[in-house]
């Protein structure tokens, strides 16, 4: 059935014969260098189309892309309902104004798995509007009934006769805007479903594409910071003299516990950096080791937390020896280790502030900038170019090293890339938490749980945060997703899931996943434990609880992959297979892996990865993100960890913090669950599903539990 959507807000702009639907009054550079995109534009609400008399579509981007798909997926939201030539389509990242908030954020953001939720409606109904008002032209143009106009790959058709949207752009634009438009049903689509390639991909790929560390402005300088060595490190001394003398640098600054060494280039900056001498006090770290901060969370998981879940007396049914099961899961601090390293260009002048970077909290960082600087709000201007990988880190309501280009922009007096070296990320950086999650079962006499208690210990993502007012009665729910809502409590009569966050003063940050990250790892291996100890296979296990919660999405994962996999089939022999079903972002993905051991090393050979995203944009998008969440979960699984020693994070770069090899990938097979509901995350929901599809295959193979990442066979 077609929907009808109020437009009530937005209008249209005559600018150059162009037909904009809401869109910057101002010209539009696909890839604008930095010293050519600083003029100041104004923008009108929802302003995201404009057909120019070329018959050029432009469409800008209220979200960044970093990989995802979205700089093809958003542009298709809009195409379908236009009914335009692809190859006409040209892409941009948006300004930074309220018009370009998430739809269910309030500020402009990018994360959580959700730029297609976000615009799945908005898009398309810039798109139909556009489609209406040239329909409403082209009826003028021929002198015809509207009813007998129909839109077509660029172009308006009236019988025999057709025209372009070029031709009609300037006329459309002095049309009124319609107040509703009427949306095309999924069984008209030409565009959406179909396999798309990727707009961004020739410029990716012959080096044209511009991310944030390729910004350049005019007499630009590089800077580096020395940052503390271990967490609270206070500087006491600072001899620079060696650092002014090196050979390119211009200037060196405190800002406030580090150091800052501008200079004419990133080597000169380094070997400035180098050659300072610095004095810290690191006491205020010192007890920050990873050994003492596990045995304080098997404290903690000694007693109940804030509650988050409570049904029935668990505890007591869990006093019972008999059928009593019981584990510790653990996983490690981890580093996001983004390809591109973080940086970020300033620009002060008159006219106020310019920054280029790829970020994904446009409107927190444009508040923070104007808070530095004493700037109204309006005179700071966030240029967003492309992100070379995100999965967080780019995410930061602190808007670290933002912040910290602008205040050395404002010492040094002049325009400043800031570049975080891979070491200075990965040991003064933000990490996904370190959590431990203590499990209990009872099994009544049939092998299903009758009681069931997880109390889970971490640090809090948000408190101390932007948003902390999430966080409430004590539990920060980014820490319990995907156990506190898990199908798998639905059915079990007696259960509490319980929550401690201990501050530590170790800066932690949402990673790609969040907390679904642990929780699946834990939910799913526990699950596991229970099958074995009921004598019972793992997948028929998963079905009798889930069929008892009603889990019909989760359901047809689950027998997706199943049957993909070939469960039933024999393995050749040292082989294991293991199973995870997980929902998250909205969507519901179920994994199967088949695996051997040889020695500790755990080979992953195969993937089946079932993903039910509800209503699909594109498959080929959906494929690669899949893979590359399998491929970043299996990075995790099978190798990363942060340890520290006295404050100090031991691990500096991807020698010793290492990501899956070629030889490691496995064959990773997706299949797409059309489930027909609406659009659900894809970036993120495949990545905690590997973990312990893994672990259970190895258990399978060997006979061993491996319970804390990376898994050690």
């Amino acid at each position: 059935m077609s929907t009808a959507v109020s437009l009530s807000r937005r209008r249209l702009l005559q600018t150059g014969g162009a037909l904009l639907i809401g869109f910057v009054a101002g010209p539009l550079h696909r890839h604008a260098r930095a010293q050519d995109a600083a003029a100041t534009v104004a923008v009108d609400p929802n302003a995201f189309l404009r057909i120019d008399a070329d018959g050029l579509v432009s469409v800008l981007l209220s979200h960044c892309e970093m990989g995802q798909g979205i700089w093809t997926a958003l542009p298709m939201l809009i195409a379908e309902e236009l009914e335009c030539d692809w190859a006409a389509i040209r892409v941009a990242h948006a300004p930074v104004a309220p018009a370009y908030n998430h739809t269910g954020w309030g500020i402009q953001g990018t994360g959580g798995s959700s730029s297609v939720l976000s615009e799945f409606d908005r898009y398309r109904r810039v798109g139909a509007m556009a489609r209406q008002l040239l329909l409403q032209a082209a009826a003028a143009h021929f002198g015809v009934a509207e009813s007998t106009c129909r839109a077509k790959s660029g172009r308006v058709h009236a019988g025999s006769r057709s025209i372009g949207f070029g031709e009609l752009a300037a006329a459309a634009a002095k049309l009124p805007a319609p107040t509703e438009v009427t949306l095309k049903p999924r069984s008209a689509w030409r565009l959406l479903g179909q396999p798309t390639a990727r707009l961004d991909s020739p410029e990716k790929t012959d080096g044209t594409a511009l991310f944030g560390i390729d910004a350049q402005v005019e007499g630009l300088s590089v800077a580096l910071l020395a940052r503390p060595p271990s967490f609270g490190a206070t500087l006491k001394r600072v001899d620079d003299s060696a650092a002014k003398a090196v050979s390119g640098v211009h200037s060196v600054h405190r800002i406030g516990e580090a150091v800052a060494v501008v200079a004419a280039h990133f080597w000169a900056a380094r070997q400035g950096r180098d050659a300072l001498l610095l004095e810290w006090d690191e006491s205020a770290g010192s007890e920050l080791t990873s050994t003492e901060l596990w045995q304080r969370y098997r404290e903690l998981a000694g007693s109940a937390g804030a509650t988050v879940v409570s049904e029935g007396d668990a505890d007591a049914a869990l006093s019972e020896p008999e059928g009593l099961l019981q584990a510790d899961y653990e996983v490690p601090y981890l580093a996001h280790a983004a390809m591109e390293p973080l940086n970020c260009t300033v620009r002060i002048d008159d006219s106020g502030c310019d920054v280029w970077t790829g970020t994904q909290f446009q409107t927190l960082d444009q508040a923070a900038v104007a808070k530095l600087t004493g700037l109204p709000v309006a005179k700071v201007r966030i240029h967003t170019l492309f992100l070379g990988g995100g999965f967080g880190r780019r995410a930061n309501p602190a808007s670290d090293f933002i912040a910290q280009a602008v205040q050395v922009a404002q010492v040094a007096k002049r325009p400043v890339k800031l570049i975080w070296t891979r070491e200075d990320d990965m040991r003064g950086g933000y990490y996904r938490p370190m959590f431990l999650h203590r499990l209990r079962a009872r099994l009544d006499d049939v092998g299903q749980p009758a009681a069931f208690s997880d109390v889970i210990v971490g640090q809090s993502i948000l408190r101390g945060t932007a948003f902390a007012a999430m966080v409430r009665d004590g539990i920060d729910h980014s820490s319990v997703e995907g156990v506190s809502d898990s199908p798998y409590l639905a059915a079990i009569p007696k259960r509490h899931v319980s929550l401690h966050s201990p501050e530590l003063g170790v800066p932690v940050l949402w990673w790609r996943s969040v907390g679904h990250t642990h929780t699946a790892f834990a939910m799913e291996c526990f699950i596991d434990e229970m099958a074995a100890k009921a004598g019972q296979d793992p997948l028929l296990y998963r079905r009798e609880l889930l069929g008892q919660a009603k889990a019909e999405r989760m359901l047809g994962v689950l027998d997706r992959v199943a049957s993909e996999f070939g469960w039933d089939r024999a393995l050749p022999e040292g082989r294991g297979k293991g199973l995870a079903v997980h929902h998250s972002f909205g969507s519901y993905v179920a994994q199967a892996a088949e695996v051997s051991v040889r020695g500790r090393r755990v080979q992953v050979h195969r993937v089946h990865c079932a993903i039910d995203c509800g209503i699909y944009i594109n498959p080929l998008t959906i494929e690669a993100q899949v893979q590359s969440a399998i491929a970043f979960g299996l990075s995790a699984a099978l190798h990363q960890a942060l340890e520290l020693r006295e404050g100090r994070v031991a691990q500096s770069n991807f020698h010793d913090f290492p990501c899956l090899r070629m030889d490691e990938m496995p064959q990773v097979h997706v299949h797409l669950v059309d489930s027909g509901q609406p659009p659900g995350g894809v970036g993120e929901p495949a990545t905690p599903t590997i973990a312990p599809a893994v672990a259970n295959a190895v258990f399978h193979a060997t006979g061993k539990r491996l319970r804390s990442l990376p898994l050690r066979a």
